[in-house]
């Protein structure tokens, strides 16, 4: 029978949120900024808490586990969701907008075309795996967790993801980067009208951001919204049926459903206003602290199964580049709206900004909008191509 060093439930939440306190205390030290951006917070946040339960420092099973999964992912996506402010995406023009849906088509069509090409080299759940990914390279971290715990994606196989994850959506982030240099010549192959940037800017002149430094009041409301929405959601999902075979709808996923679209609708009310607070950073904090969870319940070994996985991710990106492509060529739009509207998919809120920024410095809100419009979008997207890749899996 094996021991591990930590049992006791207060305690294992008290480490878990320890660790991922020293891993953002670590990478604002100034030394470890460049390490961080090679392997960003995401990644440790995952994959130590499994190096400590491989290490028997914490049990791989858990039920704290199910209760922070249970219900962190539905608080972190209510506060994501009401302080999105869709006016202003909608003032990025529909260049911009038509360009970041051609990247997630390209995603819904390249995630199921590299599994129909490589499906019988993998695992047989391998599928749950890359609908999850598909979930991130649509709208992020926030929406891979909600698909994984849609479809029922078991933890171990979400190891391998993540380092696809890291290794090739950063790294296509570096060549986009190297491209912002040849972006006239770009611009020319294309056939690219650069009215079209100045438009968006003059919009993006129209939108005047407004925060405050959040107080214990403003706390305590983002929190006791959060839960209660987290526990009605979840309470609202198990009352509905599971559909599709395999199942894609879940208890969970209903529960997702909801608390997604009923944060998106509180979005245009006054409810909105939890953002000046700082509903998303609470999010996060939501969302970090349940993949320290989820890190936890994996298995090291199916790390191994990453070198099938990173093919199957590179077919899927290839297939966004090529729809990506195919667009700014119809729209004429330059190729910042295709660097931009890629990185909004496959990089979401914490690379497009950075990218749209290296191509035009004064245009990175559009980064940051169109990845924040990938949240609206990546929840409802990712299931049509988890379903897809679901039918698949019963012909391989």
């Amino acid at each position: 029978m094996e021991t591990y060093m930590i049992t006791d439930g207060t305690a294992l939440f008290a480490f878990l949120a320890g660790l991922l306190a020293l891993i953002f205390l670590l990478s604002q030290i100034h030394l470890f900024a460049r390490f961080f951006e090679l392997l960003p917070p995401v990644v440790w946040a995952y994959f130590l808490p499994m190096f400590a339960s491989t290490a028997g420092i914490i049990p791989p099973a858990h039920p704290l586990y199910a209760w922070m999964t249970r219900y962190l992912l539905p608080l972190a996506l209510f506060l994501l969701m009401v302080a999105i402010d869709v006016p202003s995406i909608l003032k990025l023009g529909k260049v911009a907008l038509l360009m970041m849906v051609a990247g997630t088509l390209g995603i819904v069509i390249g995630m199921p075309l590299a599994y129909a090409l490589l499906g019988h080299l993998l695992p047989p759940e391998a599928w749950k795996g890359l609908a999850a990914l598909s979930g991130s390279w649509i709208g992020g971290t926030a929406n891979m967790v909600a698909i994984a715990r849609s479809v029922g994606t078991p933890d171990a196989e979400l190891g391998p993801i993540i380092v696809v994850d890291t290794v090739v959506g950063y790294g296509w982030m570096g060549v986009l980067i190297f491209l912002s240099a040849y972006q006239r010549v770009l611009d020319r192959w294309i056939g690219a009208d650069r009215r079209l940037i100045e438009e968006v800017n003059q919009r993006l002149s129209q939108l005047v951001p407004h925060r405050k430094i959040p107080g214990t009041s403003d706390y305590a409301v983002l929190i006791g919204v959060g839960f209660v929405a987290a526990v009605v959601a979840v309470y609202l999902g198990n009352l509905l049926p599971a559909l599709g075979e395999p199942t894609v709808i879940s208890h969970t996923t209903w529960a997702v459903l909801i608390v997604v679209t009923a944060g998106l609708l509180l979005s245009f009310t006054p409810a909105r206003k939890l953002e000046v607070i700082g509903a998303s950073r609470v999010g996060y904090l939501a969302l970090y602290l349940l993949l320290t969870a989820i890190g936890a319940q994996a298995d090291l070994k199916a790390v191994v199964e990453a070198p099938l996985y990173l093919l199957a991710g590179f077919i899927a990106l290839i297939v966004h580049i090529l729809l990506l492509l195919l667009a700014a060529r119809a729209l004429r739009a330059p190729f910042f709206f295709v660097a931009t509207g890629s990185m909004a998919n496959i990089g979401g809120a914490a690379s497009a900004p950075i990218v749209a920024g290296v191509y035009l410095p004064a245009m990175a809100p559009v980064g940051l909008l169109l990845a924040v419009a990938g949240y609206v979008l990546g929840i409802y997207a990712a299931l049509v191509c988890a379903w897809i890749l679901g039918k698949l899996a019963l012909l391989i």
